[in-house]
């Protein structure tokens, strides 16, 4: 999808716009959690934006995987994303997702139009009906275009991870495994699992997550906290992005949770730790 030769480059994003720079890029700005994938594959961007959802002055560091956020510029999120210093900056190139339909998430429909009529802008879709696989290994074919090195290593690792996962997770019981975003006192998202590439990929791999009732939204069903607690789950992942209400006991006090972010860097060494992580608390719910 991707080639260069000294005098130019070019890369194919998942709007299929060809994205073209004189020369490849090198000083990247780009949305967090992808960032922070590509500072994986040890591209380390100059700059990057968080989504609507996140603090205009700070960062998520529940998103930014081992990214050195102290070595990055933030420049903001949402409708309070700071164009004249992005651009200031001088990026040779902007990465951002969209969750389908080229539409770029993150950042305003103006804003991106006028980013992208005057620096390159490869867009990624991160969307229902892509895989974890498929969006990594977009990542991955970006990475390698902007001059990226194969990560043999963390490959292998992730290939392990899966298949403890794949073990723990398809014995003789299988434990009920609960997603969700707390809300607030009253209410709670539950992620409705095939909404979810990286829950598609769970239940690929065995994990027996439970589906929520059918109802309003594609990706989440809203509801009591009563209703969530009927679901009988053995073990919770909670949303612990820094737009999420806190979980608290509102399941009962003795519920094992584990930590999810549904906007994980998409990179082998992310996906590894996060299989690896569940791997361990499944081990620990099983009866």
């Amino acid at each position: 999808m991707a080639h260069h030769t000294a005098q130019d480059w070019e890369f194919t994003d998942d709007r299929d716009h060809l994205v073209r720079a004189p020369r490849r890029p090198a000083r990247l700005v780009a949305y967090l959690p992808t960032a922070a994938a590509l500072h994986d594959h040890g591209i380390r961007p100059v700059g990057v934006f968080g989504s609507a959802h996140d603090d205009p002055a700070l960062p998520d560091p529940a998103k930014s995987g081992s990214l050195p956020l102290a070595d990055v510029t933030y420049f903001g999120a949402g409708s309070a994303l700071d164009l004249e210093a992005l651009l200031a900056a001088a990026p040779d190139l902007v990465v951002a997702l969209t969750y389908g339909g080229g539409q770029v998430y993150g950042i305003d429909p103006e804003a991106a139009k006028y980013l992208e009529e005057r620096v390159p802008l490869a867009v990624l879709d991160v969307g229902r009906g892509r895989s974890l696989a498929g969006i990594r290994g977009r990542l991955t074919a970006l990475a390698r275009s902007l001059g990226a090195r194969e990560q043999a290593d963390a490959e292998a690792e992730l290939g392990a991870a899966e298949c403890r996962l794949s073990d723990v997770a398809t014995g003789a019981v299988r434990p009920r495994v609960l997603a969700l975003s707390p809300a607030g006192p009253d209410s709670v998202h539950l992620a409705r699992p095939y909404a979810w590439p990286d829950l598609a990929a769970l239940t690929g791999l065995g994990v027996g997550l439970v589906d929520p009732e059918s109802g309003q939204g594609a990706n989440w069903s809203t509801t009591g906290w009563a209703e969530a607690a009927a679901l009988e789950p053995d073990l919770v992942l909670t949303d612990v992005r820094s737009n999420a209400a806190r979980l608290g006991d509102a399941l009962g006090p003795g519920i094992r949770t584990l930590p999810w972010n549904p906007e994980l860097p998409p990179s082998a060494r992310e996906h590894a730790r996060f299989y690896a992580a569940l791997a361990d608390a499944l081990e620990d719910v099983r009866p």
